[in-house]
């Protein structure tokens, strides 16, 4: 069954590597999506696929070396946005 999140996370979470790190942590799951910065200082990351895979991205993405710059993840899952392949960062 698929699964598609949508997570904003806040903290200190522009300017460290967030993107770039969860980029690298999506290559080892078959997941597609995009993260990007907002103008408010949260990040927003949108993962789709299969659930245990959007799982294990997501905890890898919680267990990187940015973890403690995180202060807040609010996860809901939501609809697949359409034209979702592969995962990248959007500016």
């Amino acid at each position: 069954m698929g699964k598609t999140v949508q997570v904003f996370y806040e903290g200190r979470v522009q300017g460290v590597g967030f993107r770039y790190t969860a980029r690298r942590v999506a290559a080892g799951y078959e997941v597609a999506g995009y993260v990007r910065n907002l103008p408010d200082g949260r990040v927003e990351l949108v993962a789709s696929g299969d659930e245990e895979e959007v799982d294990g991205f997501l905890r890898g993405v919680r267990e990187s070396e940015l973890a403690g710059h995180v202060g807040r993840e609010e996860v809901g899952e939501i609809g697949k946005p359409a034209g979702l392949r592969g995962f990248e960062i959007r500016f």
